[in-house]
């Protein structure tokens, strides 16, 4: 399996942190957001990994990695990130966002699910969120599970109980789901690329989210499988993210959420 970190962003929610510094190479206890997932999906056995980068891209270093740049990372959004590296799409693979940590527990989770196209959620994000949060449910999206154990719904605002589990920002894809999410992203582009009108969640195409891609992929009829993880992980999005996650480590009380020696 191979892993593409989308790291393209600007990061402007977090403020001062990243006025010259992309998010992924923000410090935490020591080492960069990226040098923390890095570590984590090799001591997992995934040593193929590709680092699609845009803002401040001459700052992100790491060494063994395979890099691609996203030239338009200011005018379009993680979908075109991702397909920066299209040359990169085939065999299984592991798609991951850059601002985030996660324990091993996660990734080898991830790597022992037989799904063609899989996104992993927290069923027991809520704790976390309350604590993130000053006002949790101002950051809320659907995610919606049949009965048949299928994802038909994600990425809208909505209210708590349509949110019962959290996208994590980590995307397992077979051969055959890199060919749906390819097949499915060429087609809305050829629909959609030029306007600029919303697209699934998105303000537009060029400015798509993952989470709209993978609604593309759920209304084209393709199975979108949860993987189902109990906290372990972190996001860092915004000053208070990073502030409060920094305050957690020194009054030791990050645990709570994730123990980063698994």
């Amino acid at each position: 399996m191979k892993a593409i970190i989308l790291a393209a962003g600007m990061g402007t929610r977090l403020g001062k942190y990243t006025k010259d510094l992309p998010k992924c190479m923000l410090n935490f206890l020591g080492k960069s957001l990226i040098e923390r997932q890095v570590e984590t999906l090799r001591s997992c056995g995934i040593n193929d990994i590709i680092v699609v980068t845009g803002y401040q891209n001459e700052k992100i270093k790491i060494a063994g990695v395979k890099y691609y740049q996203s030239e338009k990372y200011a005018e379009t959004n993680m979908v075109e990130s991702l397909f920066s590296a299209e040359e990169e799409l085939s065999g299984e693979i592991l798609i991951a966002y850059s601002d985030i940590i996660y324990e091993r527990k996660i990734i080898n989770q991830i790597l022992n699910s037989s799904v063609d196209i899989g996104v992993t959620v927290d069923d027991d994000y809520w704790n976390y969120w309350q604590a993130r949060l000053d006002v949790p449910t101002s950051d809320i999206e659907s995610l919606v599970i049949n009965k048949e154990g299928n994802i038909i719904e994600l990425g809208k605002v909505c209210g708590p109980e349509q949110a019962q589990v959290r996208y994590v920002g980590l995307i397992k894809l077979s051969d055959q789901g890199v060919g749906a999410l390819k097949q499915v992203y060429h087609h809305n582009k050829d629909l959609y690329y030029q306007s600029n009108e919303p697209w699934l969640g998105s303000k537009s195409f060029k400015l798509g989210y993952m989470t709209s891609l993978l609604q593309a992929i759920v209304n084209a009829g393709h199975e979108v499988k949860p993987i189902i993880i109990s906290r372990g992980w972190m996001e860092f999005d915004t000053i208070d993210d990073y502030e409060r996650a920094n305050k957690w480590a020194k009054d030791n009380t990050l645990q709570r959420f994730i123990n980063l020696q698994i």
